[in-house]
C-alpha cells in the first residue's frame, strides 16, 4: 500500500527545499501561446511561484501535493487541476514513489479571446482540484495525450476552445459584461508592443502612448483581461527568451543580459519566483522531447476521450 506523506512530514520536505536526483521534466516544441510538459519529482519539486498563464493539467501516478489560496490540496489519476494566473503555488510528492504528471500552460489572451463578448473577466475556478470535469478532460485529451507531435493550427484552436468554454462552465457561468470589455483594443496594442520589446527597459509613458490609455486605467483592464499587470507581463516574456537559451546552450549570465534583465542574479531572483526552482536546476532537468525521453506512459483512459 502507499505511503501518504503527512502534512507534518511535507513540511519537512519544504523547509530542507533539495531537489532529489532522477527528476526530470520534458516539454513540447512550444507554439504561439501554448506550453506542453510532463514532468516527474520523487519528493521536493517547487518553491512558491506563480505563472502569468493559466495551468490545467493532470496526475498521472502518485500523489501531487500543493498549497493553493491558503489550503493543502492532493491530486491524483483522474482529477484535473486548473491553477489560475498569477495565483501562488508550490509543489511536492504527497506520498511515497513521487508523482508524474502533464500541463498545458495556455495564456489568458487566448481564452479572453475565445469568451469575447461572454464574461466581463477571465474565468476563475475556485476548486483548483476538479474530480468531475467533463468538458475539461474532452479538451486536454487532444492537447497532452502526445507531446512529441506539435497541434496543428485548427487543433490548437479546437482546444483553446474547448478549454475556455469548460473553464467558463466550471466558474459559474458568464458574468454581466462590463465596460472593461470595451478597452480589449488598448491592451492588445499594450501586449504586443510588450512582446516585441521585452528585452529592453519600457516606460509608462511609452506604454501610455501605445494603448491610448493612461497607466492605471491600462493597469486594470490589462490585469481583468490577461490576468496579470503589465510589468509582470513583460518580465514573463523576459523569462520565456532565457529559457530559449538556455536550452540551447547559452551560460546564464549572457541569456539575462540578451533578455533584458540587469544580471544574472536579478534574472535568478525573477526565473525562481515565476517557475519555483533556479535556473541552473530547471536546465538539468530537460530531457529531449522524442530521443533519451522517460519511457512513455499512456493517459489515462478518461482523458483521451473525444
Amino acid at each position: 500500500m502507499r505511503k501518504i506523506i503527512e502534512p507534518s512530514a511535507s513540511a519537512r520536505i519544504d523547509r530542507a527545499n533539495v531537489p532529489t536526483t532522477g527528476d526530470w521534466i520534458r516539454s513540447a516544441v512550444p507554439q504561439p501561446g501554448l506550453e506542453r510538459i510532463e514532468a516527474y519529482f520523487s519528493g521536493y519539486a517547487y518553491d512558491p511561484h506563480r505563472h502569468d498563464t493559466y495551468a490545467i493539467g493532470y496526475t498521472m501516478t502518485g500523489v501531487q501535493t500543493f498549497d493553493y489560496r491558503g489550503a493543502r490540496l492532493d491530486s491524483t489519476p483522474g482529477k484535473v487541476i486548473v491553477l489560475h494566473p498569477d495565483e501562488v503555488h508550490n509543489g511536492r510528492a504527497g506520498a511515497e514513489g513521487g508523482f508524474r504528471y502533464r500541463m498545458l500552460y495556455i495564456q489568458p489572451r487566448l481564452i479572453a479571446d475565445a469568451l469575447a463578448g461572454r464574461a466581463a473577466a477571465l474565468p476563475f475556478v475556485r476548486t483548483a482540484v476538479v474530480r468531475a470535469a467533463p468538458g475539461l478532460i474532452a479538451a486536454l485529451g487532444p492537447a497532452l495525450d502526445d507531446l512529441e507531435r506539435p497541434l496543428e493550427e485548427l487543433q490548437r484552436d479546437q482546444v483553446v476552445l474547448g478549454l475556455a468554454e469548460a473553464l467558463l462552465r466550471a466558474a459559474g457561468g458568464p458574468r454581466k459584461a462590463s465596460r472593461l470589455t470595451a478597452c480589449s483594443v488598448a491592451v492588445a496594442r499594450a501586449r504586443a508592443f510588450l512582446d516585441a520589446h521585452c528585452e529592453q527597459v519600457v516606460t509608462s509613458e511609452e506604454l501610455e502612448g501605445v494603448a491610448g490609455l493612461d497607466r492605471y486605467t491600462l493597469a486594470r483592464h490589462f490585469r481583468s483581461r490577461l490576468g496579470t499587470s503589465p510589468y509582470r507581463y513583460l518580465t514573463m516574456r523576459r523569462l520565456d527568451r532565457v529559457r530559449s537559451r538556455l536550452v540551447a546552450g547559452e551560460p546564464l549570465t549572457e541569456a539575462a543580459l540578451d533578455s533584458g534583465f540587469a544580471d544574472q542574479s536579478h534574472m535568478t531572483r525573477h526565473f525562481t519566483r515565476a517557475f519555483g526552482i533556479s535556473p541552473g536546476r530547471w536546465r538539468t532537468m530537460q530531457v529531449a522531447p522524442v530521443r533519451g525521453a522517460p519511457p512513455p506512459l499512456r493517459t489515462p483512459a478518461a482523458f483521451t476521450r473525444g
